[in-house]
């Protein structure tokens, strides 16, 4: 099992843009032994320190195998969509751990 924390930052103004990526591409970790566990959207008042920029969102996704993984990330599907997170997001810290 391994656990994907990725931290999302958003271009401005592309907030649609993003959600409609969000609406494809988050129904297709299932497809690969995955599971979303946490979505978060933090406001402002819910950082109590932060020494990077706060992000757009967080999500908290877990695979079976890093080959579960890969193959989300290689899915043809969400790869016909692409552009709309390339649109839309100015950039993403994915950090991959273990539960412990």
């Amino acid at each position: 099992m391994i656990y994907i924390t990725q931290l999302i930052y958003i271009k401005e103004g592309q907030e649609s843009v993003f959600h409609q990526f969000e609406d494809i591409a988050i129904p297709i970790i299932a497809k690969y032994n995955g599971q979303l566990l946490l979505r978060v959207r933090p406001v402002d008042n819910s950082f109590i320190e932060h020494h990077i920029d706060k992000p757009y969102e967080i999500h908290l996704v877990k695979f079976e195998s890093e080959q579960d993984f890969g193959n989300f990330m290689r899915d043809e599907d969400r790869k016909n969509f692409l552009h709309l997170k390339d649109q839309s997001i100015k950039t993403s810290i994915l950090i991959q751990g273990i539960k412990l």
